[in-house]
């Protein structure tokens, strides 16, 4: 199932900070990255889309980058 982007400026910039994280880790394939990581590929790909949230998986990618909410979340509102 495609996910249709209809979401809210916030919810893209998570995605996108998402994505930038994975890409500052050296990773440049989100499949590599989700495999490496122990994470469902399609799961991962709908986070760095901005679809399908879920703090729980949210949590789980802020531990692997080892960042917390308040740093994520922060960076976001600058």
């Amino acid at each position: 199932k495609i996910c249709v982007l209809t979401q809210s400026k916030e919810i893209d910039k998570i995605a996108e900070k998402i994505k930038s994280l994975r890409i500052k880790a050296g990773y440049t394939s989100y499949e590599n990255f989700a495999y490496e990581n122990d994470l469902s590929r399609v799961q991962y790909w709908r986070m760095e889309r901005g679809c399908n949230f879920t703090i729980n998986y949210l949590l789980k990618i802020l531990k692997i980058h080892k960042i917390n909410m308040v740093e994520f979340f922060k960076e976001l509102n600058e």
